[in-house]
């Protein structure tokens, strides 16, 4: 059944909402069946078209309300990471195009401001939301629109990240009147039961109060009692006698920012109610709501993490449809986990260090073999690399494990805080290329480029999984300094891949299969096993081409270049990685410098974003695919005869 046919028969309330003016319509009393409505659609589309499913089930309420509340999409809602915002497409006139959310030409996976007026910021990366929404709360200002709200909705997770806090430290000094959301499924919020705590709670967002609170204010400024720096103290005094009698202290009050909850987040009546208080209050503010990621489903209750992007599964039992694995190589990231472990055992200066992504990255092993080796550091890559900077400072050896398009948060850090230093920090960069459904803010684009910049670091990429464990090996040892190795998304290549690890020669690559004919291809890291199909074709056909595995961009290996050029009138070089700055631009440089009458082809990801898709699909579409390979090989032969 299609995603309409089923809201039709089973959403009676929800198939009379395709936008926000529809949604005030209803009467609120109606808010809670459409709250159950929403949950209904979203278990059974997600449950063939996989997506991230405990966060959005978790926010349905605060989704509704908001958009219940406010004047969108005049009024801004700025949504961080954007996991939780499944709802929000939903109702925003995107409900006929769900069933194709995360796919090629479909929806993006998370809010995106070129899709629709009603996302009005890039999501996707952790702890903008609060920054992009005080910049709009400050331009609504400036441009004449001092009646729009601006909101920013963050998570527990996302907000104790660095520029979360440099958000709201600036959002305590500068003129504005943003509300931000705290979504909270995480912290316990015990310590607020009780008669005082709800009256309290209850009476802080009522608006008579608020407006007695504000006249008191006037007066006081009209008699020069107090001023604009009493303000503050005045604020802080309040908030000194509300910590007081709810027994509960808070940084956001600290920062003169006013604090209001925490709720439930899961009634969406009073939710409708608070904000309505709270929307219209001059000056920063903060509304704590607790909520359950997977709310309403039991299976993403009981085990939210796992639920976090589950893939398929039968919706009427909840469970899990995996494929069967038995047989198939491991994930890149498990051949990495083990072997971290295995060296770990006999290296005692090796650590390990994760942002928030443990078992995504299967730091998970070296977490539960060696615990007190292992630090998970949360939503903070700069902190990571610097904090991996100072334990190499004093002996150590960290593996610093991050995503290739989060890695990029901590790019300074990198050069001034490792580099400059030459410290032995082996980074491992899970997720370089292409990644498929989550799209354009998570391809590993552009590490490859990023790091080749900086002077004294090792950057390599493994073919398959033995190498993988040779560079792990070979990054480990004494006066390596530096070290970046990159890998994919998904399974690799070898069933049989715990090998015995080799000391590898850095910059050194190696060549996969020789040819006569008048072209050679370069690549580096597992693009190179499409390289390898593409050449196996031709040679059915009659054409030999050589190919050459690089292993390292930085440095390169002189001795394959200037074999090649003595060779070949041609080379192609591929890489999954952006055709700007990589592994193709240090060949023509090399190239040029040297005067070598060689034409260097390039292939890789093109100088422009891409969106979501499969990996085969988006492998094709930026011509890396092994019959794409193939094709630009005999054309530019053809070209030169």
């Amino acid at each position: 059944m299609n995603n309409e046919s089923f809201i039709q028969q089973n959403c009676p309330l929800l198939a009379t909402v395709d936008s926000p003016a529809d949604l005030k319509r209803l009467p609120v009393e109606q808010l809670p069946q459409l709250c159950q409505e929403l949950r209904k659609f979203m278990i059974h589309s997600l449950a063939s078209n996989p997506g991230h499913f405990a966060s959005s089930m978790g926010a349905v309420e605060i989704v509704v309300a908001l958009h219940y509340v406010l004047d969108t999409p005049y009024d801004r809602i700025v949504w961080d990471v954007g996991h939780q915002a499944y709802a929000h497409k939903i109702l925003t006139g995107r409900r006929d195009r769900f069933e194709r959310n995360r796919m090629m030409g479909g929806l993006s996976g998370f809010p995106n401001p070129s899709e629709s007026e009603y996302d009005t910021f890039m999501a996707g990366h952790a702890s903008n939301s609060i920054s992009a929404a005080l910049g709009m709360s400050i331009a609504a200002e400036l441009t004449g629109n001092s009646n729009r709200k601006v909101v920013a909705v963050i998570g527990d997770a996302s907000i104790s990240g660095g520029l979360a806090f440099e958000g709201l430290n600036n959002a305590s000094i500068h003129k504005n009147n943003l509300m931000i959301i705290l979504n909270d499924n995480d912290m316990s919020i015990d310590a607020n039961v009780g008669a005082l705590g709800e009256y309290l709670t209850e009476m802080t967002t009522s608006k008579s109060y608020n407006d007695l609170r504000y006249k008191a204010y006037r007066f006081l400024r009209r008699h020069n009692v107090i001023g604009d720096k009493g303000k503050g103290l005045v604020l802080r005094f309040n908030n000194a006698m509300k910590s007081l009698l709810t027994g509960q202290q808070n940084i956001f009050e600290g920062l003169n920012i006013r604090y209001f909850g925490p709720f439930d987040g899961h009634d969406v009546v009073k939710l409708v109610k608070i904000f309505n208080d709270v929307k219209d209050m001059t000056g920063p503010k903060m509304v704590h709501l607790h909520t359950r990621k997977g709310k309403g489903y039991e299976p993403a209750e009981k085990d939210p993490s796992t639920w976090h992007a589950p893939g398929k599964f039968d919706e009427e039992t909840g469970e899990r449809i995996t494929g069967n694995s038995d047989g198939k190589p491991l994930k890149y990231q498990d051949v990495f986990g083990h072997t971290l472990v295995e060296l770990a055992a006999d290296n005692q200066s090796i650590v390990a260090i994760t942002a928030a992504m443990p078992s995504g990255t299967s730091v998970s092993m070296m977490q539960e073999a060696f615990p007190e080796r292992t630090f998970d550091v949360g939503i903070s890559e700069g902190h990571a690399v610097t904090f991996a900077g100072g334990l190499a400072k004093d002996g150590l050896h960290p593996f610093c494990c991050i995503y290739s398009s989060f890695l990029q948060r901590g790019y300074d850090e990198i050069i001034h805080d490792v580099a400059i230093q030459r410290l032995p920090v082996t980074f491992c960069i899970d997720r370089g290329g292409l990644v498929g459904e989550d799209g354009v803010t998570h391809h590993g684009a552009f590490d490859l480029a990023y790091l080749r910049a900086i002077p004294g670091i090792t950057i390599a990429a493994p073919i398959n999984e033995q190498w993988l464990r040779d560079l792990m090996y070979t990054s480990q040892l004494p006066d390596m300094g530096p070290f970046a190795i990159r890998y994919p998304r998904g399974r690799g290549e070898l069933t049989e891949w715990k090998t015995p690890m080799r000391r590898l020669v850095v910059g050194r690559g190696q060549k996969l299969s020789d040819g006569d004919a008048p072209l050679a291809v370069l690549s580096i890291g597992t693009i190179g096993n499409e390289v390898a199909k593409a050449v196996e074709a031709l040679k059915q056909s009659g054409v030999n081409v050589a190919h050459y595995d690089m292993v390292f961009l930085k440095p390169l290996d002189e001795q394959i270049l200037a074999e090649v050029c003595e060779r070949c009138s041609r080379i192609v070089t591929v890489e999954d990685g952006t055709i700007r700055g990589g592994l193709g631009s240090a060949v023509s440089e090399w190239v040029a410098a040297r005067n070598r009458h060689v034409t260097v082809t390039t292939l890789g990801i093109p100088d422009e974003f891409v969106h979501q898709g499969t990996v085969p699909q988006l492998k094709k579409l930026c011509g890396i695919d092994a019959v794409s390979i193939q094709e630009k090989i005999n054309q530019l032969l053809t070209t030169e005869k």
